[in-house]
């Protein structure tokens, strides 16, 4: 497989969108980073750096989407919301406005960059609040599919992206992104595995893993964490049995946590989740980290074998 890092699939997406669409794009001094700078080559007139100061550029994109032009803001997803939570909740999601915020470096495969930066919380921070809609693209292909579908959303959408090149699963001749649908990816009849993020392709590993041991799972790449597809997620742990999530993130209040809420009230199943558990990152390379933390095959398929 090819190797692609989201944040990558963004900028370019950004670029080939703004031939066909008039909306804004901010960056807070990091586009080189976030891959706005593409856009910002291509269409200086639409685009604005806002500095070191990311509550201060969510709260002027609010302002230029109340014109109803769309916005696309984008930092490390440390900063564009563990520093601007305030406005992303007041200024943004209360009153509905089209701003997107695209949050590049997310989750422990920032790597060397250490704890301060891998911001694992994200998830759990932006599902409480109303009127937002959170995607977390498997790979670029996922990433480039999915741009043209949040820019003419209709409201405020939180996208996670990485720094990290990862795999790339799907076709783009073939892939249509389609908001708020989780998509299988194989049967298997033994467990589910709920994948998000990077996570779908260690979660496709696993299957073949186990398929070597007699262990036939079912795959689910869950693209948008709000709002969850709870027919497809019910539809499978029924059918299996058992229910393994697996996501970039910590255990609590990110994927493993939305599945389980609608597993909770409508169909109560065998669980684990595949995360981070509760801790701080650490200065690593990515791949180390990764290993670190279990978010690989090996931990979905030990995750898979417990619920056996």
């Amino acid at each position: 497989m090819s190797k692609v890092a989201t944040r990558m699939a963004y900028g370019e997406a950004l670029c080939d969108l703004g031939d066909k669409y008039d909306f804004i794009v901010m960056d807070a001094d990091l586009s080189g980073s976030t891959q706005t700078g593409q856009f910002a080559a291509k269409f200086p007139d639409r685009f604005f750096n806002c500095g070191i100061a990311e509550q201060n550029m969510l709260s002027v994109a609010a302002g230029i989407a109340t014109t109803g032009k769309p916005v696309f803001v984008s930092s490390f997803a440390m900063f564009a919301v563990g520093r601007a939570y305030e406005q992303i909740r007041n200024s943004v999601c209360y009153p509905r406005l089209n701003v997107k915020i695209c949050a590049s470096h997310a989750g422990v495969t920032v790597g060397e960059d250490g704890a301060t930066h891998q911001y694992c919380e994200d998830l759990a921070v932006l599902r409480t609040i109303p009127n937002l809609t959170i995607v977390s693209p498997a790979d670029g292909v996922e990433t480039y599919a999915a741009m043209e579908t949040v820019l003419n959303h209709n409201g405020p959408v939180y996208v996670r992206l990485g720094r990290y090149a990862v795999p790339t699963v799907f076709e783009k001749e073939n892939y249509k992104f389609e908001l708020g649908k989780a998509v299988p990816i194989c049967d298997g009849d033994d467990a589910v595995v709920f994948a998000t993020g990077i996570m779908l392709a260690a979660a496709l590993e696993a299957k073949d893993i186990l398929a070597a041991e007699g262990i036939n799972i079912s795959v689910v790449n869950v693209h948008t964490i709000k709002p969850i597809d709870k027919e497809t997620i019910i539809k499978y742990a029924k059918k299996t049995g058992r229910v393994v999530t697996a996501e970039e993130h910590t255990v609590i209040g990110g994927l493993g946590c939305a599945v389980a809420e609608v597993l909770s009230e409508n169909a109560p199943t065998l669980m684990k989740r595949v995360g981070v558990n509760d801790h701080f990152g650490t200065s690593a390379p990515a791949g180390v980290l990764l290993e670190k933390f279990n978010l690989n095959a090996a931990g979905i398929v030990a995750a898979v074998k417990e619920l056996m």
